[in-house]
């Protein structure tokens, strides 16, 4: 499995329709639909797929069509997504209408081709579970314990300061957490 290192953002021309395509982390969807209806007001559909990994480590998929003929859009959207085996990410479509009806076949082909071209200027990684970790230090040792998560790429973490100590939630993939903990 894959999945998305950063979001991308591409354009496709079919017959003069246009399709915006973002590919963003699973994490970004959320209200991005809405948002990008609201700066494209002239916009006929915004489509999406997305797929993600629950809590028990089943794969969650979803699509929509957004007006456009039932399974011409979101799902073809989504099989790409599946051909190339990425997780934890989302495909929103933006598309303009050009004035040359595509037929079901054809916008099938257009979103498909949409998903593909965002694809390809795309940076994606191997997917890693991410795991969390809990552990308290003492303040004197914030900035050295800060120090070692950055120089392992560790970058997800909370922190709750106490009366006594600092209790740190760390999230990241298994191998740099047992890095981390080698290094005590």
């Amino acid at each position: 499995m894959q999945t998305l290192q950063s979001s991308a953002e591409s354009l496709t021309e079919v017959n003069k329709s246009k399709f915006i395509t973002y590919l963003v982390p699973i994490r970004e969807f959320d209200g991005l639909q809405d948002r990008l209806k609201s700066e494209n007001p002239k916009a006929n559909h915004v489509v999406y797929a997305l797929r993600y990994l629950n809590e028990y480590d089943q794969v969650v998929e979803n699509s929509s069509d957004d007006g456009e003929p039932k399974g011409c859009a979101g799902v073809p959207a989504l099989n790409v997504l599946r051909g190339e085996e990425l997780i934890n990410c989302a495909v929103l479509i933006v598309r303009y209408f050009g004035g040359i009806k595509l037929g079901t076949g054809g916008m099938a082909r257009a979103y498909s081709q949409a998903v593909k071209d965002v694809l390809d200027i795309s940076e994606l990684i191997p997917y890693q579970k991410q795991v969390a970790y809990s552990f308290e230090t003492s303040y004197s040792d914030v900035d050295k314990t800060h120090y070692r998560l950055k120089q392992l790429g560790i970058d997800h973490y909370d922190r709750e300061f106490g009366i006594e100590n600092v209790t740190w939630t760390i999230k990241s993939d298994e191998e740099k957490i047992d890095q981390f903990l080698k290094l005590d």
